[in-house]
């Protein structure tokens, strides 16, 4: 009987071997080395000419569906890739070869428990669509609903997850050797990019997604977003309505049909606003092959397997970057761009605030319709790599769909600028910070932290004193030390808090000098002064920080 662990592990390491071997042949050893991979390296074999970006392109199409998707999101990183590679990993596509009928017939037995001729009324074998992950096909339910039906590939998953267990071991790998895919956190990158893949492989998320889409667009006769047959539906086969129109990149038939294409412009920025700055929720993918334009000028957006979130958080974040913007402000735009970001090296805040200036002075004096947005985007991404700096994958993901946006808009009607459009919205956004709502959920959250902060003292006091019962009393105090805190109680009050916490740690210390009298005896007096000069210039330095940063900034 054969051993499936023995299997297991064979099968990964010839996937090594395999994918060493492919950056090989294209001229790929840096990224060998880089990853460890030096043990699978073959003997010495022909290599192609061409530029790295190029080789790394043909590498990744001839490695498979996974790395191709890598490749697809890395083409969205300006903030990681430089330009050159960018527009190489930019013409990756998503093909791959039909699944014979036999195995589609077989599939849906699996899924859904009979033939496709009797869960349907009629199938097409013959698929509308081949990818990667799965194919698309035609079909009509019994009640004489057209649908597409999408039906993922036999053993993907497991292919799949293979290579994503290898691409974090080569991630983790690199890290430790390479001190730029530390800095960029290739690690980070990669383990995201997994989990959005393995999102995308079962078929009910897509499905829930396309549900919420429908719910936060209901009502609206602008948008139309197919319907989701559960009947038919589960991890490995999805049954969607068919939309059906014009490919909102086809120019020709859709000025043939007489539909005002200045007008789906404004319909698909109205749309996009909705979901960035009021449903918080957004679809990633709005590429042409995703939308369709009815003939009453009505758009059907399909494919819901990437979608990105922006939640209360990440939209004050963005608030404040608008803000910074709209003042030309390098210092309040370095904040707000490190708050979006990660980074797992120091930070240079002087290149960064250089840098920005820099950026401030490209559009200063102009107003947004004077400014091309994708350039913009792109200019400030460059900022964002060469300070080492990784946004949030929302916001990665957000950019590269507002950059898609701008690349329909300006193909249906050379006018359009996107900073134009969606002035109104981000104005709108920075606004909202100051609401009255806005202003009483940040003193509510302040006021419970200060809270937990006066109930937390008393006790870490306590806590001290058990420690100077058993070893004495050593300090080294540095005020540098003290800076966490200070931002801390900055951001809850600055001198009424630091009040507060003065009460605390008087109280804390009082109730011990008072309640253990025999344990502490001649002490308790001292330790009362202490407490009270202790706590004095705690509030003192807390003040004197606090005023310094404000004249700083």
């Amino acid at each position: 009987m054969a051993n499936p662990i023995a299997a297991a592990v064979g099968t990964r390491l010839e996937r090594y071997r395999e994918i060493a071997s492919v950056l090989s042949r294209h001229g790929l050893s840096f990224i060998i080395g880089a990853t460890g991979l030096d043990r699978f390296e073959p003997a010495a074999q022909e290599q192609t000419r061409a530029s790295n970006p190029e080789n790394l392109r043909r590498a990744l199409e001839e490695l498979g569906p996974t790395f191709v998707k890598l490749g697809q999101v890395l083409s969205t990183r300006s903030d990681v890739l430089p330009p050159a590679y960018l527009t190489e990993l930019a013409k990756l596509q998503d093909r791959a070869p039909v699944v014979p009928a036999a195995v589609i017939k077989r599939l849906i037995v699996e899924e859904l428990g009979d033939q496709p001729d009797k869960v349907f009324a009629s199938f097409q074998l013959k698929p509308l669509a081949s990818a990667s992950i799965g194919q698309a096909h035609l079909a009509t339910l019994h009640d004489g609903t057209e649908v597409v039906v999408k039906v993922q590939r036999p053993d993907i998953a497991t292919n799949i997850a293979i290579d994503l267990e290898i691409l974090h071991t080569l991630a983790v790998r690199a890290s430790r050797q390479w001190k730029l895919a530390a800095d960029y956190n290739i690690t980070g990158i990669t383990d995201e990019f997994a989990r959005t893949l393995r999102e995308e492989l079962d078929y009910t998320h897509e499905g829930r997604n396309a549900e919420t889409f429908a719910a936060n667009f209901a009502g609206d006769d602008t948008i139309q977003i197919p319907r989701v047959f559960w009947d038919t539906s589960t991890t490995r086969v999805l049954t969607l309505e068919r939309i059906t129109g014009i490919k909102v990149d086809d120019l020709v038939a859709l000025d043939a049909a007489g539909i005002d294409r200045r007008g789906i412009v404004v319909h698909a920025v109205d749309a996009i606003a909705q979901m960035v700055f009021v449903d918080g929720v957004f679809h990633a993918d709005p590429h042409p092959g995703n939308l369709f334009v009815e003939a009453s000028g009505r758009i059907g957006l399909i494919d819901f397997g990437m979608v990105g979130q922006i939640d209360d958080t990440l939209r004050g974040q963005l608030a404040d970057l608008f803000m910074a913007l709209s003042r030309h402000d390098p210092d309040r735009m370095a904040s707000a761009l490190m708050a979006l970001s990660s980074s797992k090296s120091s930070i240079d805040q002087e290149s960064l605030r250089a840098d920005l200036v820099g950026f401030i002075d490209i559009y200063r004096g102009k107003g947004l319709g004077e400014v091309d947005t994708a350039a913009l985007i792109n200019k400030l991404l460059a900022v964002l790599r060469h300070n080492r700096l990784q946004l949030q994958p929302s916001i990665v993901m957000l950019l590269r769909m507002l950059l898609m946006v701008e690349g329909m808009g300006v193909l249906l009607d050379p006018t359009f600028n996107l900073g134009d459009a969606l002035k109104p919205y981000a104005t709108k956004l920075a606004l909202s910070k100051f609401s009255p709502a806005a202003i009483a959920r940040r003193l509510a959250a302040a006021g419970l932290e200060a809270a937990e902060l006066g109930i937390e003292l008393p006790d870490k006091i306590r806590k001290v004193f058990d420690v100077i019962d058993r070893n004495g009393i050593e300090v080294h105090l540095r005020a540098s030390e003290l800076d966490p805190l200070v931002a801390r109680v900055e951001r809850v009050g600055n001198r009424v808090v630091a009040g507060v916490i003065a009460a605390a740690f008087i109280r804390g210390i009082g109730e011990l000098a008072v309640s253990d009298r025999k344990r502490f005896g001649h002490w308790s007096g001292p330790l009362m002064g202490i407490g009270l000069g202790a706590s004095g210039a705690l509030s003192a330095y807390i003040a004197l920080t606090s005023m310094r940063r404000r004249r700083q900034n």
